[in-house]
């Protein structure tokens, strides 16, 4: 973990997305950050010492989902497929597959074999907080992570500057080519994930805070950034959580884009970028990190 001494910054962004601003002057506390994005292997110490069963292994739940029938609610996670046949509809560029898990990231017959390495994927924000109580960590607020991401710089679009990615020697794991047609991988990774650590780190010492894979908050989602005073409690309240394309879903924000984000379509893998992440599943490109906070000094006299 690197240690991060906390400090007053501007928090999101003139929009280049409708969600990400109006900027807001917070403050964040001293916290402790994974320099890396969780990895396959360290996750699966946490099964191996637990018995951990992520949300993607298990069954939907009946009382949760009464309408769907028992083969519908068998364990499954979202897998981007592409656009091989998916023609211009972005739905049909993610299947939810049967056996999608965290140890099978395409599906039954795919594995972690070798990689190691690789940030852990279909992680459900569950997992991701059960795996960080299991470290006496918790994940960290969308203000801590922001501050992370921005690795020291004032102002800049980017977590290096305000050049994109897709400009000189690549920085991160994202999307080059036209989405979703073609992946070009001339960052050495096509339309897949990477093995953590192989770009350079910002700032602050932190790896893949850009690309890679998104990474879960602690944070429920809503549009736009609320008050300071609110986001440096941890955001909005469950209650006051809302997607506008599923305003009965409540969500979690999620941040820092992933292999992949594209200039010519997404562009979220800005510091400033937010995403809902929903609450009961992960997806092929979710992942995350976790923090420990520094307690505050106490009170002179």
């Amino acid at each position: 973990m690197v240690r991060l001494t906390g400090g007053v910054f501007a928090m999101g962004a003139s929009p280049e997305h409708p969600e990400e601003g109006p900027p807001r002057q917070v403050q964040v506390g001293d916290f402790w950050i994974d320099q890396t994005e969780v990895t396959n292997a360290a996750f699966a110490r946490f099964v191996d010492a637990t018995g951990y069963v992520t949300q993607a292994e298990r069954p939907l739940p009946e009382a949760a989902y009464p309408g769907l029938s028992a083969e519908e609610r068998r364990p499954a996670s979202l897998v981007f497929v592409g656009a091989g046949a998916a023609g211009g509809n972005p739905a049909a560029w993610w299947r939810i597959i049967p056996g999608a898990d965290w140890r099978h990231p395409e599906g039954p017959d795919s594995s972690i074999t070798g990689k190691e390495s690789w940030p852990v994927v279909h992680i459900g924000w569950e997992d991701a907080l059960a795996y960080a109580r299991w470290l006496g960590r918790d994940l960290p607020t969308e203000a801590e992570w922001e501050y992370a991401a921005r690795g020291g710089l004032v102002g800049a679009r980017f977590a290096w500057g305000d050049a994109p990615a897709s400009q000189g020697e690549p920085l991160a794991n994202t999307w080059q080519g036209v989405f979703p047609v073609a992946d070009t991988g001339d960052d050495g990774h096509k339309a897949r994930p990477a093995p953590v650590g192989c770009f350079p780190a910002n700032g602050h010492g932190l790896y893949d805070i850009t690309g890679n894979v998104w990474e879960w908050t602690s944070d429920w989602y809503r549009p736009g950034l609320l008050p300071a005073s609110v986001l440096e409690q941890g955001g909005p309240s469950r209650a006051m959580s809302r997607d506008p394309a599923e305003p009965g879903q409540p969500k979690h924000v999620i941040k820092g884009g992933s292999f992949l984000c594209a200039d010519n379509f997404c562009f979220r893998y800005r510091p400033a970028a937010r995403a809902p992440g929903p609450h009961d599943s992960g997806a092929s490109h979710v992942g995350f990190r976790t923090v420990l906070r520094v307690p505050a000094a106490p009170e002179p006299g």
